[in-house]
């Protein structure tokens, strides 16, 4: 049995055009206009459950701000080196001395200017972190990432394979939809892998292939 690439194709990048918005317009506007210094409020906290672009965002406003000749560094699970731009993923994982971190990083970027970005899978005020930097990070501009609809994940889907340099069908789709795991970033991985087992056989994605990926799938777990 040869074995699956379940990861995003290493030469895709999350940025703000590959990003499929749902109910997440104003985010991505607030986003932009931080990154351009058309918000004064540079320091945001945004939160959602796994899968629902955290990371996208994230990284996308990295690439985005390097792209515009800025210093900009992105870590997850960890505190970056001091930059103009700073995002920190999944502050929810900070052992105690990258809070103490990220503490000093907050109050640098307040004090001398920058921008942060901090992730989590709950609201400030539920983060099991050191109580001043839960308030820190409730200082700035909060956000809830909403997650996309079935409509707005196909989309996304279709997006993705169209990047890919395949088109995607709609039972394809709709079969991904409803036996793939929900969140996005596993229907992508399996996209991808979908695209490398049709590669490897020289046939176009289909549904019985789909059925070969998911049975593959949960045969190496």
């Amino acid at each position: 049995m040869s074995q699956l690439l379940l990861d995003i194709t290493p030469d895709w990048w999350p940025t703000f055009e590959n990003f499929v918005a749902g109910g997440n317009q104003e985010l991505l506007s607030v986003l932009h206009d931080a990154l351009t210094g058309e918000r004064r409020e540079r320091r945001l906290y945004i939160w959602g459950q796994t899968g629902s672009g955290k990371s996208h965002l994230l990284q996308a406003c990295i690439g985005a701000a390097q792209n515009a000749g800025l210093s900009a560094v992105y870590a997850r699970g960890a505190v970056p080196e001091p930059a103009e731009v700073v995002a920190v993923d999944d502050a929810d994982a900070l052992d105690d001395a990258a809070q103490i971190e990220l503490f000093n990083v907050y109050n640098r970027i307040r004090d001398n200017g920058g921008m942060l970005l901090v992730s989590g899978k709950q609201a400030p005020l539920n983060l099991a972190l050191r109580p001043d930097l839960r308030t820190r990070l409730g200082w700035g501009l909060v956000y809830q990432v909403q997650g996309l609809s079935d409509t707005e994940k196909a989309q996304a889907l279709a997006q993705h394979a169209k990047a890919r340099g395949f088109t995607l069908t709609h039972e394809v789709t709709q079969y991904l939809l409803r036996h793939g795991r929900r969140d996005l970033p596993s229907l992508l991985g399996l996209l991808d892998a979908l695209d490398e087992h049709t590669l490897r056989l020289h046939r176009t994605p289909s549904v019985p292939l789909l059925k070969e990926v998911l049975q593959q799938t949960l045969e190496l777990k």
